[in-house]
């Protein structure tokens, strides 16, 4: 129910979907062993795996499945409520298929099955309960590798062995701890001291990478990401002036030196967006309008719209001093052309809170596209998915029926030549109304002891748990 993303590199040891993902985006099974596609890509029949025990010891069956999607992450999970929109039916025809019916082909039905996705709930725990209330009262349980064994807050998260994992002989390793460092230089020093073995990516800030790769027994991978294809922007809260004005929000974007970012903030490390797609996602243009840094344009487009020096509230991610020197270097690029900024700092929870309630004029974030638009972007810019409530969705409040049109047929268009068609224009009207500021394609590298065998396997890497993992020592 909490989307962020160390909430998820925990919880991906404890919960599971379906599906995994190679680094290609092929599925691979887990609690799914097979499935089939009719002709008209209309209907999926996925055969689950027997044996498969929650952690409290029931069976794992059928019903979880249409509980979880049909009923609970409908009203939990902003992003996969509109990716459901497609399904007509969910059947139980036994206790071990499950049958989708589709309104009409959807693309990336298939790549949904992603566990901070779709994880599994047990029906027998939640079904008929306020689920929030629920989960508050009880400790997670889920079908993955480790359980959740204690919490002691502010200090460490600790996972031990599922004995009754459904994959013979898995997991390998007996308990982790998650240890909560709230600073990023401390994270580093922990490491250093071999207090802990892993570093997951954006655990550490991106000054301290070179030196700690260079560690003896210390390995690092950017793998693991191909699916998230993690992008970073601004919200541009478009209700309010001056940000209703698309040539205020297109002077922000010339404004802002984003190859500075890339080469300094960021050491060299991801890649400068260009638009709302990202370029290891599917369908991605850039054939799109240009946003090279350009002070002058900035203060043309800002005396064209008749901005005056209203104060813009800036509100950084609370990820850490690489953030925190990324949100004052952008304050700095827009007051140099004449944009009155006002820094407002908060913790994760006030972050959330004032996105939530749109309490905003600029707010930095980074959102993940999970290998295809109709999956991980649209969800951002269609006017159907702006609500109160979620720092994911479309906080912005963009309101363009041409994008709506566009986003709903690239879902389902066929085949994939069309589908590529669409969701160009839409990415050019998009570049053109501006209704975030695209900044960088991140990239995160996880940081490990070179005995930690086996850690990243998939497309979503740790996030996926560790159930392959093994120690060499």
């Amino acid at each position: 129910m909490v989307q962020n993303a160390p909430t998820q590199m925990v919880a991906g040891n404890i919960f599971e979907s379906l599906l995994k993902y190679d680094h290609d985006l092929d599925p691979i099974p887990n609690l799914a062993t097979d499935w089939e596609v009719n002709e008209d890509g209309t209907v999926y029949t996925f055969n689950l795996k027997e044996g498969v025990k929650w952690h409290d010891g029931e069976n794992f069956t059928a019903e979880d499945v249409i509980f979880s999607m049909d009923e609970m992450l409908r009203e939990t999970n902003p992003r996969l409520r509109v990716n459901l929109e497609h399904v007509e039916k969910m059947e139980a025809l036994d206790d071990y298929t499950v049958r989708f019916t589709l309104k009409q082909p959807f693309g990336p039905f298939l790549g949904l099955f992603e566990v901070g996705t779709v994880p599994m709930w047990p029906a027998h725990i939640y079904q008929g309960t306020n689920y929030q209330e629920t989960a508050d009262d009880n400790p997670p349980i889920g079908t993955g590798p480790f359980k959740f064994e204690e919490w002691d807050r502010g200090t460490y998260i600790h996972l031990v062995r599922n004995d009754d994992y459904h994959v013979e002989g898995q997991p390998y390793l007996d308990e982790i701890y998650w240890h909560v460092i709230p600073d990023a230089a401390s994270r580093a020093v922990a490491y250093e001291n071999g207090e802990i073995d892993i570093l997951p990516g954006g655990s550490i800030e991106n000054f301290d990478v070179p030196r700690l790769a260079e560690m003896d027994n210390t390995c690092m991978t950017t793998k693991g990401w191909e699916y998230f294809a993690p992008l970073a922007w601004m919200w541009l809260n478009n209700r309010e002036a001056p940000l209703d004005d698309k040539r205020v929000r297109q002077a922000i974007m010339y404004a802002i030196d984003k190859e500075f970012a890339q080469e300094v903030v960021w050491n060299d490390q991801g890649r400068v967006a260009t638009g709302p797609v990202n370029s290891v996602t599917r369908f991605y243009t850039d054939d799109v309008k240009d946003y090279s840094y350009d002070p002058d344009k900035a203060k043309e487009l800002l005396e064209e719209a008749g901005y005056d020096g209203e104060e813009i509230r800036l509100l950084p991610l609370p990820y850490g001093e690489t953030w925190q020197r990324w949100a004052e270097a952008v304050q700095q690029n827009l007051e140099e052309v004449g944009i009155n900024v006002d820094m407002e700092a908060t913790d994760v929870g006030g972050w959330n809170q004032r996105l939530n309630e749109w309490d905003y004029d600029m707010a930095f974030t980074y959102l993940y596209q999970y290998g295809d638009p109709a999956l991980g972007v649209t969800r951002n810019y269609i006017s159907d998915n702006i609500a109160k409530g979620s720092p994911w969705n479309n906080v912005a409040g963009y309101k363009n029926e041409r994008v709506d049109e566009l986003a709903e047929k690239g879902a389902v268009a066929f085949p994939d030549e069309k589908r590529a068609e669409i969701y160009k224009e839409m990415q050019q009207i998009l570049v053109e109304d501006v209704p975030v500021a695209w900044l960088l394609e991140l990239e995160f590298p996880t940081i490990y002891r070179c005995d930690v065998k086996n850690l990243v396997t998939t497309a979503i890497g740790v996030n996926d748990g560790f159930a392959d993992a093994w120690l060499d020592r």
